[in-house]
């Protein structure tokens, strides 16, 4: 006997059909790229920049250091504008905080080459792989990146000392907050530089997940080192040169009392805590 075919039964009211259940793969799509990228993913990235870095030769390096050296140096004359024409109130140093961070948007938007950057990108690989070679990469390049930004900043102090290139009021201004640094012991230059030295690590870290937040970014994790205070072995260089080139220190004071403790400072802050740390949460998974 002939069986009588089924009617289609008509969903019910309020269901959906099976292939609109869940989400789409459009939508899957969509999440993927709306979602963080996991710590191994940003590691990854950093690391390969790293690597980039270690095997650009050393005119590129140098260039490119010496660049973010002159580009770090409209740090202090973007505070310098800003503390000429703000009120001497105590929130000034709030709104001026903003100047200091001008420099690095130009250097890190610019790729170029930052000393204190290198302290995590060139650390991860060695990590990843510790081998003499990999060693020599790395302080082939952080010898060379350092020298060429310290090499930038004396030409924009000497610069801006020797030659009517900014107004008088705008010197005094800038080197009004140079001498903030002069008052500060050994000791406060080199714990004041670890903080620093963490707080760009950091922004390195945070840039592969900020897509389009960069700006924001790279603003507020510098503006934060502007106002606390804090000691920058290039940024601050242009402040220490300042003073030599004023005859408020001597060249032997600039590196026994800024360079040596502020260097050693960056790097702790930079690799021995950032990197190591950053590394240390994703070992397992790489």
């Amino acid at each position: 006997m002939a069986r009588t075919p089924k009617r289609p039964q008509k969903p019910k009211a309020g269901s959906q059909p099976a292939r609109q259940r869940g989400i789409s793969d459009q939508e899957v799509e969509d999440v993927e790229e709306m979602s963080t990228p996991r710590s191994p993913v940003i590691y990854e990235v950093v690391r390969r920049l790293g690597e980039e870095e270690m095997e650009r030769p050393l005119t590129s390096l140098w260039w490119s250091g010496v660049a973010a050296g002159l580009s770090i140096s409209f740090s202090l004359l973007a505070q310098g504008i800003l503390r000429q024409h703000l009120p001497d109130a105590p929130w000034r140093i709030l709104v001026a905080g903003f100047g200091y961070s001008v420099g690095f948007l130009i250097v890190v938007l610019g790729r170029q080459q930052l000393f204190t950057e290198s302290t995590i990108t060139a650390v991860l690989p060695v990590l990843k792989e510790l081998t003499p070679h990999n060693v020599w990469r790395m302080s082939r390049l952080w010898v060379i990146v350092l020298v060429a930004n310290l090499a930038g900043t004396l030409f924009a102090a000497a610069f801006s000392t020797y030659f009517p290139v900014v107004p008088q009021e705008l010197y005094d201004s800038m080197l009004a907050i140079s001498r903030e640094i002069a008052h500060l012991s050994w000791w406060q230059m080199c714990f004041r530089a670890v903080t620093s030295g963490f707080l760009i690590a950091a922004m390195v870290w945070m840039l592969p997940a900020a897509e389009t937040a960069k700006l924001p970014v790279i603003t507020l994790m510098t503006w934060l080192i502007a106002v606390g205070g804090f000691t920058h072995v290039v940024a601050g260089s242009m402040e220490a040169y300042m003073l030599v080139l004023a005859g408020d220190w001597e060249w032997w004071r600039f590196i026994t009392s800024f360079f040596v403790p502020v260097l050693i400072g960056n790097m702790l802050g930079g690799t021995a805590l950032f990197a190591l740390i950053s590394y240390a949460q994703v070992m397992e998974e790489i």
